[in-house]
């Protein structure tokens, strides 16, 4: 007698349920499960791994990565043979949170030392863009993050998570799912950084150097302030911004033709 599969579990059903080629209605259709769904979702859109991803949705990583494959096959279908998408069915249960994102009320990823998604009020956290000890500069391209947990104005815990150097929408996203409370950063542009106000996570931008100082001069009050925050080191021979080449977002200054 074959083992009963195990329910997926996911964050939340999706808010719209089919899609259809220009001018195709009535076209054949590829049926999207809703746990494959949802491994679209926390790894392309929100930039987690296989391991984060297998212990959001209770599953193994073997699974997740046959559930992925499938999905990413369906999707494929659709696009080249002009196929309907249709997301309906599948075995799956609802997080204990309901039908909303529960990144911050699910277990945390099994990820060694990294930090807990949930923390205790008492707790702040801070987040820098993280390479070899120092400010990495361009948001949108950073691979790591070294979260700070601080209480009574001093770091009680640190740890460097991977964001697979997703763009900035997704970095946002893993901030918020971490439960950042601050950001600082070194060059950010403006679509990111309206990402962040929306999350609630306060931004310290434009700065360098030593990540570890950085968090210790903002605990003494001593951190330098930039209100000039901007992508800086991608402009070209004429001086144009390129903001797409690193994905800080639409936002950045200088985006206007002339």
């Amino acid at each position: 007698m074959p083992r009963p599969q195990r329910p997926r579990r996911i964050c939340r059903t999706p808010g719209i349920l089919s899609f259809s080629p220009d001018g195709r209605a009535g076209c054949d259709s590829v049926v999207l499960l809703l746990d494959e769904f949802e491994t679209l979702r926390l790894m392309d859109y929100e930039g987690r791994t296989h391991a984060e991803c297998a212990q959001q949705m209770d599953i193994s990583r073997t699974t997740v990565t046959e559930i992925y494959e499938s999905a990413r096959r369906k999707l494929a279908a659709c696009l080249v043979e002009g196929k309907q998408l249709v997301i309906a069915g599948g075995n799956y249960r609802l997080c204990r949170t309901g039908e909303r994102c529960c990144a911050g009320a699910c277990p945390a990823p099994d990820a060694g030392a990294a930090p807990k998604m949930r923390k205790e009020r008492s707790i702040m956290r801070i987040a820098v863009p993280y390479e070899n000890g120092t400010i990495f500069q361009h948001f949108g391209r950073t691979t790591q993050f070294k979260l700070y947990d601080v209480q009574d104005g001093r770091v009680v815990s640190s740890a460097v998570v991977d964001t697979m150097g997703r763009g900035h929408g997704a970095l946002v996203s893993i901030l918020h799912a971490y439960a950042v409370d601050t950001l600082l950063c070194g060059g950010i542009g403006e679509g990111a950084q309206f990402s962040l106000r929306d999350a609630g996570i306060r931004l310290y931008g434009g700065l360098n150097g030593s990540a570890d100082e950085a968090v210790s001069a903002l605990l003494g009050g001593t951190l330098p302030a930039d209100t000039e925050i901007h992508c800086s080191g991608h402009h070209g021979a004429e001086g144009r911004h390129h903001c797409g080449d690193h994905g800080c977002g639409s936002g950045c200054a200088e985006h206007a033709e002339t």
